[in-house]
This record gives structure tokens, sequence and C-alpha cells, in this order.
């Protein structure tokens, strides 16, 4: 699991111990209620909230005698609808302090800072908190998303999005603490504070923190209210954990990703570096037909280079024995930012990933004790010596080899990298297309976009998570069947729209067969059910009216999106 914070270190001493926050959500008392329809609005609206993130930056304590202790590379993300949160501070001076703030939110300089500086588990690399706005502008500050019911008794999403220097807030929380050991103090959030004197029907289901919407500065100066220290006690404070270097196969030769300004760090397997050798052996090994039943096909059969990487034009691939499988075939690329793979996820890393077409009787439909066999040659050998300092030739060496391979395997060069580093000028269309992409549906306070940002935004628009984007009103299990939770039912993986107009049919089962019906299907085709995501929801039931000309914009940027290697 991500580490979900970083602590400024300094010099160790006896002199200065660890201080941990810990934060937990409340109402009235009690452990707050997520995704459960239990709550009701000061007017009477019954909603539920299905995600509170937000970010804490820079903690500072103030002394009896009034001086302030800065922490200023600290920084936190808080994910309240999946668990409590921590604020941890290292090697604090001994002593009694009367408060502690920190900032809620991101000071400007930090706010607009090159992504690309936070390493892999930073609370602040994008891939972690999901609360990147794009590649221009920062970071929302807090996240409020959930589900309402409204006057007619239909079920509608409210997304409540707290960003933008104006709404920063400090937050004060008197205390009173003596630091003479590890120490661990419990702050509480009072959640109902946010939805004060706030009403969705009245109000409006959305908030995009711009200039005179009088939503997002209350609930900023709320937010920051609603802390308060609540006891603290003595304990073992666990610190960020720190890995050893990376240790390269004898006689190996490493190798960099080279990534363009922006682009968040991604988390590498350690214990799998990248090397020129490992990366070749891998690539043979994807275009190797002796891994399927019968030496019939390969990875590349249904993963077309060409078209990056994807079964181009087929919304069902067929496996050795001609059987349709299950799923339609993602395209692969810029792999080492996802931690779960497949369309329901089913898989935790690459190296587990590559070896389930092999097994799986619709496609490759081979034993893993057959492939190794029939490995075992002279070639093979001198290969698997040249990536691992040693012959023997293994399934896990094997998978090991293709992960590299796969990781290997960017795309950060298509006409919109080349519009955004000034090398060429997009069209009138395109860049009306990029603003409809970057926009939200808040047509009560003027604004029209197709909010399609929310889950393919940043650099390498995905945010990899899963959703229910409406494709069915009664949908199949897709995420539930992996994590066991009925709130997950009908969630598919957001795949990157990096390629989308070469790596068609569209959907999980390849329902879609161009961009076009894409489009139609987010413009007016939702279907709702208990699962269906927020920013999604909120639209009105009957769609979002996009005009013929907006579609073609849209499109026309989507277009711009592919990468003339892939293509």
């Amino acid at each position: 699991m991500r580490a979900l914070f970083v602590s400024l270190f300094f010099t160790a001493s006896a002199f200065a111990v660890p201080l941990e926050f810990h934060v937990k959500h409340v109402g009235a008392g009690k452990p707050y209620q997520f995704h459960r329809l239990a709550h009701a609005t000061k007017a009477g609206t019954p909603f539920e909230v299905t995600r509170l993130s937000y970010l804490i930056a820079q903690p500072r304590l103030q002394k009896v005698d009034g001086s302030w202790i800065s922490f200023d590379d600290t920084y936190a993300l808080i994910n309240a609808h999946e668990r409590d949160g921590r604020v941890v501070l290292e090697h604090v001076p001994k002593g009694e302090y009367q408060a502690v703030e920190w900032w809620l939110g991101l000071p400007s300089d930090v706010n607009k800072s090159d992504t690309g500086n936070w390493p892999a588990g930073h609370p602040l690399n994008p891939v972690v908190n999901n609360l990147h706005w794009d590649w221009r502008t920062g970071y929302i500050f807090l996240a409020l998303e959930g589900k309402f019911r409204d006057a007619k008794g239909l079920m509608r999403g409210y997304v409540y999005h707290v960003a933008n220097d104006p709404q920063l807030r400090r937050v004060r929380i008197h205390c009173a603490i003596k630091i003479d050991k590890p120490t661990v103090a419990t702050v509480t959030m009072d959640v109902p504070r946010l939805f004060e004197d706030i009403d969705m029907v009245r109000d409006g289901a959305s908030t995009h923190s711009r200039a005179g919407d009088p939503i997002a500065p209350a609930m900023a100066s709320r937010a920051a209210k609603s802390f308060r220290l609540v006891a603290s006690e003595d304990g073992v404070v666990r610190t960020t954990a720190h890995f050893p270097g990376a240790v390269y196969p004898a006689g190996t030769t490493p190798v960099q990703l080279a990534l363009p300004r922006g682009v968040p760090q991604p988390e590498l397997p350690l214990d799998n570096p990248l090397t020129k050798e490992g990366i070749a052996l891998g690539e043979k090994l994807f275009f190797e037909k002796l891994l399927s039943k019968g030496n019939k096909q390969n990875c590349a059969s249904c993963h077309q280079p060409d078209m990056a990487f994807s079964d181009a034009g087929n919304a069902l691939s067929l496996g050795v024995d001609e059987k349709e499988g299950l799923k339609n075939s993602m395209a692969l690329f810029n792999l080492a930012w996802h931690d779960e793979f497949f369309w329901d996820g089913r898989a935790a890393s690459l190296r587990e990933q590559v070896l389930h077409p092999i097994q799986d009787p619709l496609e490759m439909a081979e034993t893993l004790e057959s492939v190794e066999q029939k490995l075992q040659t002279s070639e093979y050998k001198k290969l698997f010596e040249k990536a691992f300092d040693d012959p023997v030739v293994t399934i896990e060496r094997m998978a090991l080899a293709l992960e590299q391979y796969l990781i290997s395997l960017l795309s950060f060069d298509s006409a919109f990298d080349r519009g955004v580093s000034g090398k060429v000028e997009l069209t009138d269309s395109e860049r009306r297309g990029l603003q409809i992409f970057l926009g939200e549906y808040d047509p009560a306070r003027g604004l029209r976009g197709a909010d399609c940002f929310h889950c393919h935004g940043g650099y390498l628009f995905t945010n990899n998570r899963f959703f229910n984007n409406g494709l069915d009103a009664n949908p199949e299990l897709g995420y539930a069947s992996v994590t066991g939770n009925a709130r997950d039912a009908g969630k598919f993986k957001a795949p990157s729209l990096r390629n989308v107009a070469v790596t068609g049919p569209y959907m999980h089962d390849g329902r879609f067969k161009t961009l076009e019906e894409v489009v139609e299907h987010y413009d007016h085709g939702i279907q709702r059910s208990k699962t269906l995501d927020a920013n999604i929801a909120k639209h009105p039931v009957e769609g979002m009216g996009l005009t013929i000309q907006e579609k073609k914009d849209l499109i026309a940027f989507l277009k711009t999106l592919t990468d003339v290697k892939y293509h």
C-alpha cells in the first residue's frame, strides 16, 4: 500500500521524539457513516458522502512561550471515506506546546509546482492523491462528493471541489500537550459541519472554486473550523518506510525512464529494476508463440504494437482455440503508474498480470509448467543469463522480464504533447474540444463542459480508479468481483484516453465501435444504478445536451492524443 504521508527529518537526538496525529471523522460525536443515505441537510434533503479527501500541508507547533517550530516539508493526504488519516511529525523537540497549525490545502508555490518533482508514494504525487486538476493548474484542496435525493425522489450526485489560492485556510487547534516521549494525539473532524447552511437542491449540486462562486469559500472556512483535539496517548509511532537502493544483476545495464516535465513519478518495483537486458528479454517473450497452446499466439496477437498495443477493431479477442474472450483487450502503455490491472483490477502487479492470459482457457490456454519446459533452449538460457546473471529459465523470471518490457512502453509524444510544449499549434476545433474536455457541466452557474477530466485528467489522462460510468441499469459485478464490496458493482477501470482514437472498440466489452458512440453515451445515454459515479449522477436524467459542434470538437481533441510511434 502506498504511504500517505512524508515527514521532515531533523537530526535525531535524545531531545526529540515523534508526534503523530490520528485524524478521525465524526458526526454527533460518533464515527461518521460514509456510503450510507443516513444524513439530511437542514432543509431536509437526504444525502450520503461517498468521498471526502483533502490535503494537509506544512504543520507547525507553538510552544508555551509563543514561538513556533515548523515542518515545512510535511504533507498528508486524508481519504476519510476509506480510512482514518495520520499526520506525522518526526523529531519534535521535547517540551510543552499550546497549539498546532497546518494548511488545509496547499500554499501557492507548492500548489503550482511541477508535479513531476514528487516521488512515488508522496501525498502530492497525483497518482497517489487523485486531487490534481490538470497539468496547467493546481490541486483540489478538499473533495466532497456523494449522492442525494432530489424533490422528485430521484437519486442525483453532488460534487463540491474546493481549490485555488483564495480557498487556502490555516487550521489552528488549541491544545496542551507535553512531549517527552513518542506521542499519539487524536484529532477529530466534524463532517456534518461541512454541510451547515447548504442544501444540494436549493444551492446547487457542485462547486468548482471559480471566482464568484459562494459555496467554495464558505465550505473552506467551515472545514478549517471543524477540527478538534480530543486526546493524546503514549505509543509507538509508525514512520515512513525507507527502502534500500535497487540492486542490479551483475553485468546488466541500468535503464532510466525519460519523462516529460509535469509527468508524475511512478513507483517502480525496486526488486526488479529496469535493465537493457531485462527489457530485451521481455520484448522477445512478448512476441514468443511458445507461450501459447500449440504455439499459435503471442501477447502481440491481442496487443498490436502499431495500435497502441490494443486489439484494434475487435470487441472481444479470439483465443488459440477460436474461443471468444470475455473482455475487450486493454491497450498497453504507461503501465508504470498502475497498481491494479485488468478491467476489474484482479491482478495487483504486472508480473502477476502477464501470467493470467497464458493460463486462461479462452486466451493462450497453456500451462506455466509447459511454457517453462518449452523455453529451455540455448537461446533463452543465454538471454536469461544476460538479464538475471543466471541461465536458469523460470516462470518467475519470465514474468519479471515481461514486467520490465511493459514498464518501458511510454506514450507522451502526441500532437497534444507537442502543442503543450509549443512545438505545434492545435486547431481551433481541437482547442475548443480541450475546453469541453476540461469543462464542468454546471448550467446553474453558466458552465458548459463534459466533465471528462474527473476520471481522465492529468498527463496520464486517467486516474487509474474504478467507476460505474452508467453503461447498464443492472450492471455486472466488475470491481466488486475482486473487492467483494457491493458498492463496487458495475465499476471498471478508467482507461487512459491517450491513443484512444486507435484503440477502439470501447468499454470493457467493446460495445461502442466509434468515439462518436462513446460521446453519445456520456451525453444522453447514461443508465442509472446505485453505484453510478457522482460526477455522472449529477447530470440531469435527460443528459447534458451537447451540441453537434461541441461533440465534433471534443472528438477532434481526443484524436490529438495519438502517439505517432504507436500508430
